[in-house]
Protein backbone atom coordinates (compact mmCIF):
# COMPACT_ATOMS: atom_id res chain seq x y z
CA UNK A 1 0.00 0.00 0.00
CA UNK A 2 2.11 3.45 -1.46
CA UNK A 3 1.87 6.54 0.92
CA UNK A 4 -0.09 7.86 -1.85
CA UNK A 5 -3.13 5.82 -1.35
CA UNK A 6 -2.96 5.88 2.51
CA UNK A 7 -3.45 9.53 2.44
CA UNK A 8 -6.52 9.27 0.24
CA UNK A 9 -8.24 6.98 2.95
CA UNK A 10 -6.94 9.63 6.02
CA UNK A 11 -8.67 12.37 3.74
CA UNK A 12 -11.99 10.21 3.19
CA UNK A 13 -12.41 8.90 6.52
CA UNK A 14 -11.13 12.59 8.24
CA UNK A 15 -11.64 15.37 5.45
CA UNK A 16 -10.69 18.08 7.82
CA UNK A 17 -7.57 17.08 9.51
CA UNK A 18 -6.64 16.57 5.86
CA UNK A 19 -6.90 19.77 5.22
CA UNK A 20 -5.11 20.67 8.20
CA UNK A 21 -2.06 18.77 7.05
CA UNK A 22 -2.25 20.61 3.65
CA UNK A 23 -2.22 23.55 4.87
CA UNK A 24 0.66 23.27 7.03
CA UNK A 25 2.38 21.62 4.31
CA UNK A 26 1.71 25.06 2.37
CA UNK A 27 2.33 27.48 5.30
CA UNK A 28 5.70 25.20 5.67
CA UNK A 29 6.83 25.49 1.82
CA UNK A 30 5.93 29.30 2.03
CA UNK A 31 7.99 29.97 5.34
CA UNK A 32 10.99 27.71 4.50
CA UNK A 33 11.33 28.37 1.05
CA UNK A 34 9.13 31.06 -0.56
CA UNK A 35 9.61 33.98 1.85
CA UNK A 36 12.01 36.59 0.81
CA UNK A 37 14.91 37.39 3.01
CA UNK A 38 15.00 40.70 4.96
CA UNK A 39 18.02 42.54 6.37
CA UNK A 40 17.99 44.17 9.61
CA UNK A 41 20.00 47.05 10.03
CA UNK A 42 20.23 48.11 13.60
CA UNK A 43 21.57 51.37 15.77
CA UNK A 44 21.15 53.00 19.16
CA UNK A 45 21.74 56.12 19.89
CA UNK A 46 21.30 59.11 23.32
CA UNK A 47 19.96 62.31 22.50
CA UNK A 48 22.36 64.96 24.42
CA UNK A 49 21.96 68.66 25.10
CA UNK A 50 24.79 70.96 24.05
CA UNK A 51 23.87 74.29 25.69
CA UNK A 52 25.44 73.75 29.06
CA UNK A 53 25.83 77.74 29.46
CA UNK A 54 22.74 77.47 30.93
CA UNK A 55 23.86 74.55 33.38
CA UNK A 56 22.90 71.17 34.23
CA UNK A 57 20.86 70.78 37.09
CA UNK A 58 19.78 67.49 38.87
CA UNK A 59 15.94 66.52 37.83
CA UNK A 60 15.14 63.96 40.57
CA UNK A 61 11.71 63.38 39.33
CA UNK A 62 13.60 61.73 36.54
CA UNK A 63 15.86 59.87 38.02
CA UNK A 64 13.20 58.25 39.91
CA UNK A 65 11.09 57.30 37.53
CA UNK A 66 13.97 56.27 34.64
CA UNK A 67 13.96 59.50 32.62
CA UNK A 68 17.32 59.11 30.98
CA UNK A 69 18.49 62.52 31.92
CA UNK A 70 16.03 65.02 31.30
CA UNK A 71 15.32 64.18 27.60
CA UNK A 72 12.12 62.29 28.08
CA UNK A 73 10.43 64.43 25.63
CA UNK A 74 12.96 64.89 23.30
CA UNK A 75 13.55 61.36 22.65
CA UNK A 76 10.09 60.93 22.27
CA UNK A 77 9.27 63.62 19.70
CA UNK A 78 12.10 62.42 18.04
CA UNK A 79 10.83 58.96 17.95
CA UNK A 80 7.35 60.09 16.75
CA UNK A 81 9.22 62.41 13.80
CA UNK A 82 11.29 59.10 12.33
CA UNK A 83 7.93 57.78 11.79
CA UNK A 84 6.24 60.77 11.29
CA UNK A 85 4.63 60.92 7.01
CA UNK A 86 7.03 63.95 6.45
CA UNK A 87 10.02 61.80 7.11
CA UNK A 88 8.38 58.84 5.02
CA UNK A 89 8.12 61.05 2.17
CA UNK A 90 11.83 62.36 2.67
CA UNK A 91 12.78 59.10 2.76
CA UNK A 92 11.21 57.78 -0.35
CA UNK A 93 12.42 60.90 -2.45
CA UNK A 94 16.11 60.01 -1.43
CA UNK A 95 16.37 56.69 -1.64
CA UNK A 96 13.30 55.67 -3.74
CA UNK A 97 11.88 53.37 -0.91
CA UNK A 98 8.55 53.07 -2.95
CA UNK A 99 10.35 50.73 -6.10
CA UNK A 100 12.62 48.44 -3.18
CA UNK A 101 9.41 46.95 -1.19
CA UNK A 102 7.15 46.88 -4.37
CA UNK A 103 9.80 45.15 -6.49
CA UNK A 104 11.70 43.55 -4.15
CA UNK A 105 10.45 40.78 -1.94
CA UNK A 106 7.49 37.82 -2.34
CA UNK A 107 4.18 38.29 -3.24
CA UNK A 108 2.99 38.25 1.01
CA UNK A 109 5.45 40.67 1.99
CA UNK A 110 6.04 42.89 -0.43
CA UNK A 111 4.58 46.63 -1.33
CA UNK A 112 1.44 46.06 -3.65
CA UNK A 113 2.56 48.76 -5.96
CA UNK A 114 4.71 51.64 -6.66
CA UNK A 115 2.10 53.95 -6.81
CA UNK A 116 0.68 53.18 -3.15
CA UNK A 117 -1.32 55.93 -1.22
CA UNK A 118 1.24 57.66 1.11
CA UNK A 119 -1.46 56.38 3.70
CA UNK A 120 -0.84 53.03 3.16
CA UNK A 121 2.31 53.04 2.28
CA UNK A 122 2.76 54.70 5.95
CA UNK A 123 0.92 51.49 7.74
CA UNK A 124 3.82 48.93 5.58
CA UNK A 125 6.59 51.62 6.40
CA UNK A 126 6.01 50.91 9.71
CA UNK A 127 5.98 47.23 9.85
CA UNK A 128 9.57 47.03 8.71
CA UNK A 129 10.79 50.64 11.03
CA UNK A 130 10.97 49.89 14.44
CA UNK A 131 12.00 52.39 17.00
CA UNK A 132 11.90 51.81 21.09
CA UNK A 133 12.87 54.00 23.93
CA UNK A 134 14.76 52.82 26.74
CA UNK A 135 13.51 54.98 29.06
CA UNK A 136 15.68 54.24 31.75
CA UNK A 137 18.93 54.61 29.81
CA UNK A 138 18.16 56.90 27.46
CA UNK A 139 18.76 54.75 24.58
CA UNK A 140 16.77 55.29 21.22
CA UNK A 141 17.16 51.63 19.17
CA UNK A 142 16.07 51.90 15.86
CA UNK A 143 15.29 48.50 13.52
CA UNK A 144 14.83 48.74 9.79
CA UNK A 145 14.16 45.45 8.01
CA UNK A 146 14.88 45.53 3.61
CA UNK A 147 15.15 43.47 1.08
CA UNK A 148 18.93 44.24 0.52
CA UNK A 149 21.82 44.94 3.12
CA UNK A 150 22.90 48.34 1.43
CA UNK A 151 19.17 49.68 1.42
CA UNK A 152 18.40 48.65 5.36
CA UNK A 153 21.64 50.54 6.10
CA UNK A 154 21.32 53.47 3.99
CA UNK A 155 17.42 54.20 5.21
CA UNK A 156 18.68 53.82 9.33
CA UNK A 157 22.12 56.62 8.88
CA UNK A 158 19.44 58.87 6.44
CA UNK A 159 16.64 58.50 9.27
CA UNK A 160 19.45 58.81 12.15
CA UNK A 161 20.88 62.05 10.03
CA UNK A 162 17.40 63.41 9.23
CA UNK A 163 16.15 62.58 12.77
CA UNK A 164 19.09 65.17 14.57
CA UNK A 165 18.78 67.80 11.95
CA UNK A 166 14.69 68.10 12.24
CA UNK A 167 15.71 68.57 16.01
CA UNK A 168 18.09 70.95 15.74
CA UNK A 169 15.65 73.07 13.06
CA UNK A 170 13.43 72.57 15.93
CA UNK A 171 16.26 74.42 18.36
CA UNK A 172 17.20 77.38 16.14
CA UNK A 173 13.45 78.09 15.82
CA UNK A 174 13.17 78.22 19.07
CA UNK A 175 16.38 80.59 19.46
CA UNK A 176 15.69 83.02 16.50
CA UNK A 177 11.90 83.38 18.26
CA UNK A 178 13.65 84.10 21.22
CA UNK A 179 16.28 86.69 19.34
CA UNK A 180 13.31 88.38 17.59
CA UNK A 181 11.95 89.10 21.29
CA UNK A 182 15.05 89.98 23.26
CA UNK A 183 15.55 92.30 20.40
CA UNK A 184 12.61 93.97 21.23
CA UNK A 185 13.25 94.07 24.74
CA UNK A 186 16.71 95.67 24.25
CA UNK A 187 15.09 98.48 21.71
CA UNK A 188 12.65 98.99 24.62
CA UNK A 189 15.19 99.08 27.37
CA UNK A 190 17.29 101.76 25.36
CA UNK A 191 14.70 104.26 24.86
CA UNK A 192 14.20 103.88 28.72
CA UNK A 193 17.68 104.58 29.27
CA UNK A 194 17.97 107.95 26.89
CA UNK A 195 14.50 108.72 28.74
CA UNK A 196 15.85 108.44 32.25
CA UNK A 197 18.99 110.15 31.46
CA UNK A 198 17.04 112.63 29.69
CA UNK A 199 15.38 113.39 32.73
CA UNK A 200 18.24 113.68 34.91
CA UNK A 201 19.89 116.43 33.06
CA UNK A 202 16.46 118.34 32.56
CA UNK A 203 16.04 117.83 36.53
CA UNK A 204 19.93 119.35 36.47
CA UNK A 205 19.59 122.06 34.65
CA UNK A 206 16.52 123.16 36.12
CA UNK A 207 18.06 123.38 39.62
CA UNK A 208 21.23 124.86 38.30
CA UNK A 209 23.10 122.05 40.15
CA UNK A 210 25.03 119.33 38.48
CA UNK A 211 25.46 116.83 42.12
CA UNK A 212 22.58 118.25 44.23
CA UNK A 213 24.14 115.83 46.91
CA UNK A 214 27.71 117.23 46.87
CA UNK A 215 25.98 120.64 47.44
CA UNK A 216 24.01 119.77 50.35
CA UNK A 217 27.74 118.45 51.90
CA UNK A 218 29.21 121.40 50.98
CA UNK A 219 26.53 122.75 53.28
CA UNK A 220 26.46 120.59 55.95
CA UNK A 221 30.08 121.58 56.12
CA UNK A 222 29.57 124.97 56.38
CA UNK A 223 27.38 125.13 58.79
CA UNK A 224 29.85 122.74 60.85
CA UNK A 225 32.62 125.31 60.71
CA UNK A 226 30.05 128.27 61.36
CA UNK A 227 29.05 126.43 64.78
CA UNK A 228 32.17 125.99 65.53
CA UNK A 229 33.35 129.61 64.74
CA UNK A 230 30.43 130.58 66.67
CA UNK A 231 31.12 128.90 69.80
CA UNK A 232 34.48 129.89 70.00
CA UNK A 233 33.47 133.73 69.66
CA UNK A 234 30.88 133.30 72.91
CA UNK A 235 33.74 131.51 74.71
CA UNK A 236 35.81 134.70 73.94
CA UNK A 237 32.86 136.95 74.80
CA UNK A 238 32.12 134.99 78.49
CA UNK A 239 36.59 135.37 78.72
CA UNK A 240 36.11 139.46 77.87
CA UNK A 241 33.08 140.05 80.37
CA UNK A 242 35.00 138.61 83.25
CA UNK A 243 37.24 142.12 83.54
CA UNK A 244 34.97 144.41 80.86
CA UNK A 245 31.63 145.91 81.04
CA UNK A 246 29.20 144.65 78.55
CA UNK A 247 29.45 147.89 76.75
CA UNK A 248 32.69 147.99 76.02
CA UNK A 249 34.04 148.12 72.05
CA UNK A 250 35.66 144.65 72.29
CA UNK A 251 32.66 143.14 74.26
CA UNK A 252 30.44 145.34 71.40
CA UNK A 253 32.60 143.93 68.41
CA UNK A 254 32.20 140.42 69.73
CA UNK A 255 28.51 140.55 69.84
CA UNK A 256 28.28 141.71 66.40
CA UNK A 257 30.68 138.79 65.30
CA UNK A 258 28.19 136.41 66.90
CA UNK A 259 25.18 137.49 65.68
CA UNK A 260 26.54 137.85 62.04
CA UNK A 261 27.60 134.60 62.33
CA UNK A 262 24.19 133.11 63.19
CA UNK A 263 22.45 134.70 60.68
CA UNK A 264 24.46 133.40 58.41
CA UNK A 265 23.90 129.53 60.40
CA UNK A 266 19.95 130.50 60.31
CA UNK A 267 20.38 130.81 56.37
CA UNK A 268 22.75 127.90 55.51
CA UNK A 269 20.27 126.00 57.72
CA UNK A 270 16.99 127.25 55.83
CA UNK A 271 18.91 126.54 52.75
CA UNK A 272 19.07 122.85 53.86
CA UNK A 273 15.88 122.15 55.72
CA UNK A 274 12.47 124.00 56.19
CA UNK A 275 8.62 123.22 56.88
CA UNK A 276 7.63 124.98 53.97
CA UNK A 277 10.00 122.32 51.33
CA UNK A 278 11.44 123.83 47.96
CA UNK A 279 15.00 123.46 50.28
CA UNK A 280 18.05 121.08 49.13
CA UNK A 281 16.96 117.71 50.85
CA UNK A 282 14.11 117.37 48.94
CA UNK A 283 16.25 118.34 45.86
CA UNK A 284 18.60 115.86 47.12
CA UNK A 285 15.78 113.60 47.80
CA UNK A 286 14.21 113.85 43.92
CA UNK A 287 17.96 113.85 42.28
CA UNK A 288 18.36 110.38 44.32
CA UNK A 289 15.44 109.08 43.25
CA UNK A 290 15.88 110.04 39.35
CA UNK A 291 19.79 108.55 39.24
CA UNK A 292 18.03 105.58 40.98
CA UNK A 293 15.43 105.01 38.22
CA UNK A 294 18.34 105.90 35.48
CA UNK A 295 20.85 103.14 37.06
CA UNK A 296 18.09 100.71 37.28
CA UNK A 297 17.43 101.26 33.97
CA UNK A 298 20.87 101.19 32.55
CA UNK A 299 21.28 97.65 34.49
CA UNK A 300 18.33 96.24 33.20
CA UNK A 301 19.97 96.91 29.75
CA UNK A 302 23.06 95.97 30.07
CA UNK A 303 21.37 92.71 30.92
CA UNK A 304 19.04 92.81 27.95
CA UNK A 305 21.93 92.57 25.96
CA UNK A 306 23.79 90.00 27.55
CA UNK A 307 20.81 87.73 26.81
CA UNK A 308 20.51 88.79 23.42
CA UNK A 309 24.21 87.76 22.71
CA UNK A 310 23.48 84.58 24.24
CA UNK A 311 20.36 84.04 22.38
CA UNK A 312 22.46 84.62 19.08
CA UNK A 313 24.93 82.18 19.88
CA UNK A 314 22.80 79.44 20.92
CA UNK A 315 20.98 80.35 17.41
CA UNK A 316 23.79 79.89 15.16
CA UNK A 317 25.42 76.65 17.29
CA UNK A 318 24.34 73.07 17.36
CA UNK A 319 21.93 73.08 20.51
CA UNK A 320 20.96 68.74 20.14
CA UNK A 321 23.24 66.17 19.22
CA UNK A 322 22.24 62.52 18.42
CA UNK A 323 25.38 60.42 20.34
CA UNK A 324 26.05 57.75 18.25
CA UNK A 325 26.54 53.95 20.51
CA UNK A 326 25.97 52.02 17.66
CA UNK A 327 26.29 52.89 14.05
CA UNK A 328 23.40 51.38 11.50
CA UNK A 329 25.26 48.18 10.73
CA UNK A 330 25.48 46.70 7.20
CA UNK A 331 23.87 43.59 7.58
CA UNK A 332 25.52 39.92 7.01
CA UNK A 333 22.41 37.40 6.99
CA UNK A 334 18.88 38.19 6.82
CA UNK A 335 17.43 37.93 10.26
CA UNK A 336 13.71 38.07 9.21
CA UNK A 337 11.45 36.00 8.54
CA UNK A 338 11.93 33.44 11.22
CA UNK A 339 11.39 30.75 9.10
CA UNK A 340 11.11 28.32 11.83
CA UNK A 341 9.43 30.01 14.11
CA UNK A 342 6.75 31.35 11.50
CA UNK A 343 6.72 28.19 10.84
CA UNK A 344 5.82 27.10 14.10
CA UNK A 345 3.48 29.34 14.93
CA UNK A 346 1.31 29.39 12.27
CA UNK A 347 1.12 25.18 12.25
CA UNK A 348 0.39 25.57 15.83
CA UNK A 349 -2.70 28.19 14.93
CA UNK A 350 -3.82 25.79 12.74
CA UNK A 351 -4.39 23.03 14.36
CA UNK A 352 -5.97 25.48 16.93
CA UNK A 353 -8.42 26.11 14.17
CA UNK A 354 -8.93 22.87 13.32
CA UNK A 355 -9.54 21.57 16.75
CA UNK A 356 -12.32 24.40 17.09
CA UNK A 357 -13.89 23.05 14.13
CA UNK A 358 -13.99 19.68 14.63
CA UNK A 359 -15.56 20.20 18.42
CA UNK A 360 -18.23 22.12 16.62
CA UNK A 361 -18.85 19.20 14.22
CA UNK A 362 -19.03 16.84 16.76
CA UNK A 363 -21.84 19.55 19.04
CA UNK A 364 -23.38 19.23 15.53
CA UNK A 365 -23.60 16.04 15.07
CA UNK A 366 -24.61 14.79 18.57
CA UNK A 367 -27.76 17.37 18.27
CA UNK A 368 -28.65 15.86 14.86
CA UNK A 369 -28.35 12.62 16.56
Amino acid sequence: MTARSVFRSFVRRAPLWGLVALAIAVLATFWLFIAADRYVSEARVVLQRSDLSQGQTVDFANLIAGGGGGNRADQLWLRDHLLSTEMLRQADAALKLRAHYSEGGDWWTRLSSADEPIELFKEYFHQRVAIELDEFAGVLSIEVQAYTPEMAQALAAFLLQQGEAAMNRMGHSLAQEQVRFLEQQVGAHSQRVQATRLAVLEFQNKKGLVSPLATTENLAAVVSRLEAQLSELQTRRRALLGYLQASAPNVVELDLQIAATENQMRQERGRLAAPGGRTLNATVEEFQRLQLEAEFAQEVYKTALVALERGRVEATRTLKKLTVLQAPSVPEYPMRPRRYYNTLVYSLLVLMLAGVAHLLLAIVRDHQD
